[in-house]
């Protein structure tokens, strides 16, 4: 079974050995190399990397890698096989090759634990966290583009849980699907929406709305999938994440 999942690094990181892993270097246009392939070889997407994000690496995977099953981890989030505390443990939890081979023989896609929002829709808590033109822009290119996709949009964002990060493996034959419908989306929604003026945070606007079409795509092709523990490689600050959260939400930080 041959698997590669990209890992998007924008600098110098851990990674892990298995050969399954395929570290890329984002965002590399014009910027030095540090050792690795660059998402800026062949046809890409580089320099949309502040907009797109972790995006140009999978528009490049896209492009260029052939094998049975194609996915996407970040540089400090990957997939494991339970949460630990210690920062080695962590590591050691990491998904091997051997590991995915198991999971993979029995499920064609794997995502992330779903995230809960609790008391809000996955559309108020994009209005709260990000400028809403962006959302607004998805949902009509999907009514004129993806007419068939707009049930499963709209019970998306009824829900108060999704699938974040961009994280996930498919079978090659789904990514490949996955790829041109997300990308056919956004650079449609990239005509409409002016975001001179947003922040640099706001500015990944792209990332921020394909975390919404994965769970939309996987609806409404009725794919199955099995989620699998996502764990950041670092602290983090959950006050400052909690209280950013409670800012969004009631100052509506993100709407204009």
């Amino acid at each position: 079974m041959n698997i590669k999942i990209l890992v998007a690094l924008h600098k110098p990181y851990w990674l892990p050995k298995d050969s399954c892993y395929f570290p890329l270097q984002v965002g590399a246009a014009g910027k030095d190399s540090f050792g690795i392939r660059r998402d800026d070889e062949g046809e890409n997407i580089s320099e949309k990397n502040p907009n797109f994000c972790e995006l140009t690496a999978l528009y490049w995977g896209f492009k260029h890698i052939d094998a049975d099953y194609i996915g996407l981890c970040h540089y400090r989030r990957y997939f494991t096989k339970r949460e630990r505390f210690r920062l080695q443990k962590r590591k050691e939890a990491v998904l091997t090759a051997e590991d995915w081979e198991k999971l993979l023989s029995k499920y064609p896609v794997i995502v992330p634990k779903k995230r809960h929002h609790f008391i809000e829709t996955n559309k108020n808590h994009y209005y709260h966290a990000h400028h809403r033109e962006g959302l607004d822009a998805l949902e009509a290119v999907l009514e004129e583009k993806y007419p068939e996709y707009v049930k499963s949009y709209e019970k998306v964002m009824e829900r108060t849980w999704a699938h974040l990060f961009n994280m996930f493996v498919m079978r090659k034959d789904y990514f490949d699907r996955y790829m041109t419908f997300l990308f056919d989306v956004l650079f449609e929604v990239e005509k409409r929406v002016d975001i001179t003026g947003y922040s640099v945070y706001e500015a990944r606007i792209f990332g921020f709305l394909a975390e919404r079409l994965l769970d939309v795509w996987l609806d409404a092709e009725d794919i199955s999938y099995k989620e699998q523990n996502v764990t950041f490689l670092e602290r983090q600050n959950w006050i400052k994440k909690g209280t950013n959260f409670l800012l969004r939400k009631f100052r509506g930080r993100g709407e204009n």
